[in-house]
Protein backbone atom coordinates (compact mmCIF):
# COMPACT_ATOMS: atom_id res chain seq x y z
CA UNK A 1 0.00 0.00 0.00
CA UNK A 2 2.76 2.22 0.61
CA UNK A 3 4.59 1.76 -2.33
CA UNK A 4 1.06 2.33 -4.38
CA UNK A 5 0.65 6.01 -2.36
CA UNK A 6 3.80 7.03 -3.05
CA UNK A 7 3.23 6.03 -7.18
CA UNK A 8 0.16 7.79 -6.68
CA UNK A 9 1.98 10.89 -4.68
CA UNK A 10 4.74 10.91 -7.19
CA UNK A 11 2.13 11.00 -10.55
CA UNK A 12 0.38 14.28 -8.55
CA UNK A 13 2.94 16.68 -10.37
CA UNK A 14 4.58 17.08 -13.36
CA UNK A 15 7.80 19.62 -14.55
CA UNK A 16 6.18 21.69 -17.19
CA UNK A 17 9.08 23.86 -18.81
CA UNK A 18 8.18 27.06 -20.74
CA UNK A 19 10.68 28.35 -23.27
CA UNK A 20 11.09 32.04 -24.53
CA UNK A 21 12.83 34.28 -26.78
CA UNK A 22 15.07 35.57 -23.61
CA UNK A 23 14.48 33.09 -21.01
CA UNK A 24 13.83 29.18 -20.11
CA UNK A 25 11.38 28.97 -16.56
CA UNK A 26 10.64 25.80 -15.08
CA UNK A 27 8.81 24.65 -12.15
CA UNK A 28 6.89 21.66 -10.81
CA UNK A 29 3.25 21.60 -11.25
CA UNK A 30 0.82 20.27 -8.34
CA UNK A 31 -1.71 18.79 -11.06
CA UNK A 32 -4.78 19.28 -9.22
CA UNK A 33 -4.21 22.81 -7.81
CA UNK A 34 -2.78 23.79 -11.38
CA UNK A 35 0.11 26.36 -9.39
CA UNK A 36 3.70 25.43 -8.57
CA UNK A 37 5.10 23.61 -6.20
CA UNK A 38 8.07 25.65 -4.97
CA UNK A 39 9.68 28.40 -6.96
CA UNK A 40 10.34 28.60 -10.95
CA UNK A 41 13.82 28.15 -12.09
CA UNK A 42 14.83 30.05 -15.03
CA UNK A 43 17.98 30.26 -17.11
CA UNK A 44 18.46 33.10 -20.19
CA UNK A 45 17.72 31.40 -23.52
CA UNK A 46 21.07 30.74 -25.13
CA UNK A 47 22.26 32.58 -28.10
CA UNK A 48 22.55 31.23 -30.80
CA UNK A 49 19.01 29.68 -29.79
CA UNK A 50 19.87 26.34 -31.57
CA UNK A 51 18.53 23.15 -30.87
CA UNK A 52 21.37 21.51 -29.33
CA UNK A 53 21.78 24.60 -26.90
CA UNK A 54 18.39 25.13 -26.28
CA UNK A 55 18.08 21.38 -25.32
CA UNK A 56 20.96 21.59 -23.11
CA UNK A 57 19.32 24.42 -20.89
CA UNK A 58 16.05 22.57 -20.55
CA UNK A 59 18.02 19.54 -19.65
CA UNK A 60 19.68 21.54 -17.14
CA UNK A 61 16.49 22.79 -15.78
CA UNK A 62 14.71 19.68 -15.64
CA UNK A 63 17.92 18.29 -13.37
CA UNK A 64 17.45 21.24 -11.35
CA UNK A 65 13.66 20.64 -10.72
CA UNK A 66 14.07 17.33 -10.50
CA UNK A 67 16.34 17.40 -7.15
CA UNK A 68 13.69 19.44 -5.91
CA UNK A 69 11.14 18.24 -2.73
CA UNK A 70 7.89 17.44 -4.75
CA UNK A 71 9.17 16.43 -8.15
CA UNK A 72 7.67 13.28 -9.86
CA UNK A 73 9.95 10.37 -10.31
CA UNK A 74 12.98 10.57 -12.89
CA UNK A 75 10.80 8.30 -15.53
CA UNK A 76 7.67 11.01 -15.62
CA UNK A 77 6.80 13.17 -18.83
CA UNK A 78 7.87 16.37 -18.98
CA UNK A 79 5.92 19.62 -20.39
CA UNK A 80 7.67 22.07 -22.46
CA UNK A 81 6.63 24.77 -24.42
CA UNK A 82 8.32 26.32 -27.59
CA UNK A 83 7.52 29.55 -29.64
CA UNK A 84 6.71 27.90 -33.20
CA UNK A 85 3.53 25.70 -34.45
CA UNK A 86 4.01 22.32 -33.28
CA UNK A 87 2.40 20.00 -35.55
CA UNK A 88 2.68 16.03 -34.15
CA UNK A 89 5.89 16.87 -32.25
CA UNK A 90 7.64 19.31 -35.23
CA UNK A 91 8.54 22.67 -35.52
CA UNK A 92 7.31 24.30 -38.65
CA UNK A 93 7.69 28.07 -37.74
CA UNK A 94 10.20 29.90 -35.25
CA UNK A 95 9.31 33.08 -33.50
CA UNK A 96 12.19 34.75 -31.41
CA UNK A 97 14.69 31.50 -31.96
CA UNK A 98 16.62 30.29 -34.44
CA UNK A 99 15.34 29.82 -38.06
CA UNK A 100 17.14 25.96 -37.88
CA UNK A 101 14.20 24.82 -35.93
CA UNK A 102 11.91 24.84 -38.76
CA UNK A 103 10.82 21.42 -39.41
CA UNK A 104 12.84 20.19 -36.33
CA UNK A 105 10.98 16.86 -34.00
CA UNK A 106 11.06 18.83 -30.82
CA UNK A 107 10.00 15.75 -29.36
CA UNK A 108 12.19 13.23 -30.09
CA UNK A 109 15.70 15.62 -29.57
CA UNK A 110 14.31 16.18 -26.45
CA UNK A 111 13.20 13.03 -25.69
CA UNK A 112 16.61 11.87 -26.27
CA UNK A 113 18.51 14.71 -24.37
CA UNK A 114 16.43 14.48 -21.19
CA UNK A 115 16.14 10.17 -21.45
CA UNK A 116 12.55 10.55 -20.50
CA UNK A 117 9.62 11.34 -22.47
CA UNK A 118 9.01 14.69 -23.75
CA UNK A 119 5.79 16.70 -25.30
CA UNK A 120 6.46 19.67 -26.70
CA UNK A 121 3.18 22.16 -27.14
CA UNK A 122 3.27 25.60 -28.58
CA UNK A 123 3.30 28.17 -25.68
CA UNK A 124 0.18 30.15 -26.30
CA UNK A 125 -1.83 26.87 -26.68
CA UNK A 126 -0.19 26.03 -23.52
CA UNK A 127 -0.62 29.28 -21.57
CA UNK A 128 -4.60 29.19 -22.80
CA UNK A 129 -4.86 25.32 -21.78
CA UNK A 130 -4.17 26.35 -18.12
CA UNK A 131 -6.16 29.43 -18.06
CA UNK A 132 -9.34 27.29 -19.32
CA UNK A 133 -8.52 24.42 -16.75
CA UNK A 134 -7.60 25.96 -13.52
CA UNK A 135 -7.87 30.06 -14.14
CA UNK A 136 -10.19 33.30 -15.81
CA UNK A 137 -11.82 30.52 -18.22
CA UNK A 138 -12.71 27.53 -15.91
CA UNK A 139 -15.74 26.47 -15.77
CA UNK A 140 -16.76 27.71 -18.81
CA UNK A 141 -18.49 25.39 -22.01
CA UNK A 142 -18.31 25.75 -25.31
CA UNK A 143 -15.58 27.87 -27.23
CA UNK A 144 -12.93 29.93 -25.07
CA UNK A 145 -10.26 32.56 -26.58
CA UNK A 146 -7.63 33.45 -24.83
CA UNK A 147 -5.39 35.76 -26.76
CA UNK A 148 -2.09 36.51 -25.58
CA UNK A 149 -1.11 40.34 -26.33
CA UNK A 150 2.86 40.59 -26.39
CA UNK A 151 5.65 41.00 -28.91
CA UNK A 152 2.77 39.62 -31.37
CA UNK A 153 -0.30 37.98 -30.81
CA UNK A 154 -0.87 34.10 -29.39
CA UNK A 155 -4.07 32.61 -29.68
CA UNK A 156 -5.23 29.32 -28.05
CA UNK A 157 -8.83 28.09 -29.33
CA UNK A 158 -10.65 25.66 -26.12
CA UNK A 159 -14.04 23.87 -26.96
CA UNK A 160 -15.18 22.83 -23.65
CA UNK A 161 -11.93 21.99 -22.19
CA UNK A 162 -10.28 20.42 -24.99
CA UNK A 163 -7.67 22.21 -26.71
CA UNK A 164 -7.66 23.09 -30.57
CA UNK A 165 -3.62 23.63 -31.39
CA UNK A 166 -2.10 25.97 -33.66
CA UNK A 167 -5.17 28.92 -33.87
CA UNK A 168 -2.32 31.44 -35.20
CA UNK A 169 -5.29 34.01 -34.79
CA UNK A 170 -2.41 36.99 -34.39
CA UNK A 171 -1.96 36.75 -38.31
CA UNK A 172 -5.83 37.54 -39.34
CA UNK A 173 -5.68 39.88 -42.23
CA UNK A 174 -7.21 42.82 -41.03
CA UNK A 175 -8.10 46.07 -43.00
CA UNK A 176 -5.17 45.32 -45.14
CA UNK A 177 -2.40 44.37 -42.33
CA UNK A 178 -1.21 41.30 -40.55
CA UNK A 179 -3.51 42.22 -37.15
CA UNK A 180 -0.48 41.38 -35.30
CA UNK A 181 1.85 44.38 -36.19
CA UNK A 182 -1.08 46.62 -35.58
CA UNK A 183 -3.04 45.18 -32.20
CA UNK A 184 0.31 43.19 -30.51
CA UNK A 185 1.71 45.02 -27.22
CA UNK A 186 4.88 45.71 -29.08
CA UNK A 187 2.84 47.56 -31.68
CA UNK A 188 0.77 49.75 -29.31
CA UNK A 189 4.84 50.80 -27.71
CA UNK A 190 6.25 51.37 -30.98
CA UNK A 191 3.79 53.88 -32.50
CA UNK A 192 3.30 55.90 -29.21
CA UNK A 193 -0.43 54.60 -28.83
CA UNK A 194 -1.94 55.72 -25.68
CA UNK A 195 -4.44 53.34 -24.14
CA UNK A 196 -7.76 55.31 -25.89
CA UNK A 197 -6.21 54.71 -29.11
CA UNK A 198 -5.03 51.41 -28.49
CA UNK A 199 -8.62 50.25 -27.88
CA UNK A 200 -9.64 51.71 -30.84
CA UNK A 201 -6.89 48.92 -32.69
CA UNK A 202 -8.07 46.10 -29.86
CA UNK A 203 -12.12 46.62 -30.93
CA UNK A 204 -11.32 46.49 -34.33
CA UNK A 205 -9.32 42.92 -33.68
CA UNK A 206 -11.99 41.71 -31.33
CA UNK A 207 -15.02 42.48 -33.01
CA UNK A 208 -13.62 40.59 -35.92
CA UNK A 209 -12.43 37.73 -34.03
CA UNK A 210 -15.76 37.77 -32.03
CA UNK A 211 -17.68 37.61 -35.68
CA UNK A 212 -15.58 34.66 -36.88
CA UNK A 213 -15.92 32.47 -33.97
CA UNK A 214 -18.59 33.62 -31.73
CA UNK A 215 -16.86 32.53 -28.49
CA UNK A 216 -18.41 32.47 -24.95
CA UNK A 217 -15.29 34.24 -23.73
CA UNK A 218 -12.40 36.29 -24.05
CA UNK A 219 -9.48 35.90 -21.96
CA UNK A 220 -6.54 38.25 -22.37
CA UNK A 221 -2.99 37.37 -21.69
CA UNK A 222 0.56 38.48 -21.81
CA UNK A 223 2.18 41.12 -19.72
CA UNK A 224 -0.13 43.83 -20.53
CA UNK A 225 -2.94 41.93 -18.99
CA UNK A 226 -1.61 43.46 -16.01
CA UNK A 227 -3.18 47.06 -17.23
CA UNK A 228 -6.65 45.59 -18.01
CA UNK A 229 -8.17 48.05 -16.40
CA UNK A 230 -6.85 50.71 -19.15
CA UNK A 231 -8.34 49.28 -22.21
CA UNK A 232 -10.68 46.08 -21.45
CA UNK A 233 -13.97 49.01 -20.54
CA UNK A 234 -13.11 50.60 -23.63
CA UNK A 235 -14.06 47.59 -25.95
CA UNK A 236 -18.17 47.04 -26.83
CA UNK A 237 -18.06 43.42 -27.47
CA UNK A 238 -21.18 40.89 -27.56
CA UNK A 239 -18.46 38.70 -25.57
CA UNK A 240 -17.46 38.59 -21.98
CA UNK A 241 -13.86 39.51 -22.33
CA UNK A 242 -11.61 39.10 -19.47
CA UNK A 243 -7.66 39.53 -18.15
CA UNK A 244 -5.91 36.44 -17.26
CA UNK A 245 -4.90 35.16 -13.65
CA UNK A 246 -2.59 32.91 -13.92
CA UNK A 247 0.15 35.54 -15.77
CA UNK A 248 3.84 34.07 -15.91
CA UNK A 249 3.30 30.69 -14.46
CA UNK A 250 0.40 29.87 -17.15
CA UNK A 251 2.86 28.32 -19.81
CA UNK A 252 4.86 26.12 -17.48
CA UNK A 253 0.99 24.69 -16.06
CA UNK A 254 -0.26 24.24 -19.29
CA UNK A 255 2.79 22.29 -20.58
CA UNK A 256 2.64 20.13 -17.77
CA UNK A 257 -1.43 19.93 -17.95
CA UNK A 258 -0.99 18.67 -21.29
CA UNK A 259 1.15 16.00 -20.68
CA UNK A 260 -1.29 14.66 -17.91
CA UNK A 261 -4.07 14.76 -20.39
CA UNK A 262 -2.61 12.98 -23.09
CA UNK A 263 -0.60 10.29 -20.58
CA UNK A 264 -3.63 10.20 -18.73
CA UNK A 265 -1.83 10.88 -15.43
CA UNK A 266 -3.62 12.48 -12.41
CA UNK A 267 -5.67 16.07 -12.75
Amino acid sequence: MAKHEKKSKARATIIGIDIGGTGIKGGIVDLKKGKLVGERYRVDTPQPSTPEAVADAVAHIAEELGRREGAPDSGTPIGVTFPAIIQHGVARSAANVDKSWIGYDVDAAFTERLGRPVEVINDADAAGLAEVRFGAGEGIKGTVLVITLGTGIGSAFVFDGRLVPNAELGHLEIDGHDAETKASAVAREREGLNWSDYSVRLQRYFEHVEFLFSPELFVVGGGISKKADEYLPHLKLRTPIVPAKLKNEAGIVGAALQVAIHHKLAT
